[in-house]
């Protein structure tokens, strides 16, 4: 009887829609986010070579300047969802009634002594 159990134990399962974990997706959009923050700091030291070795700062701040947006874009890629699989159909979710309810009115008490 023992036997089977582990027979049974040693088999693998394939769950093909299983989706990768959210530990997993977490650590991926870390990663992801770390290395293009990594390029912010090479670029302000970067300015400040251009500054050093041309003495113009219009450069050094161009060179800023093109390291403004890469928190922005970082956020932005590190939020994004895993890519679809292969295949993968795009699936609608509405449960809602094809022609909801009117609002109802709601009755307000009006103030006295005002006139408009």
């Amino acid at each position: 009887m023992e036997d089977v159990a582990h027979e049974e134990a040693r088999e693998a399962i394939l769950i093909t829609q299983a989706q990768v974990s959210q530990d997993a997706q977490h650590k991926a959009r870390v990663r992801r986010y770390l290395t293009l923050m990594a390029f912010r700091v090479p670029a302000l030291v970067i300015a400040g070579i251009v500054y050093g070795a041309t003495g113009s700062g219009l450069l050094a701040l161009a060179v800023i300047a093109l390291s403004i947006p890469i928190p922005w874009v970082a956020v932005l890629i590190a939020n994004d969802r895993p890519p679809r699989e292969k295949g993968e159909i795009p699936r609608y979710k509405w449960s809602g009634d094809a022609n909801p309810p009117a609002v109802e009115p709601t009755h307000f008490r009006q103030l006295k002594g005002h006139d408009s």
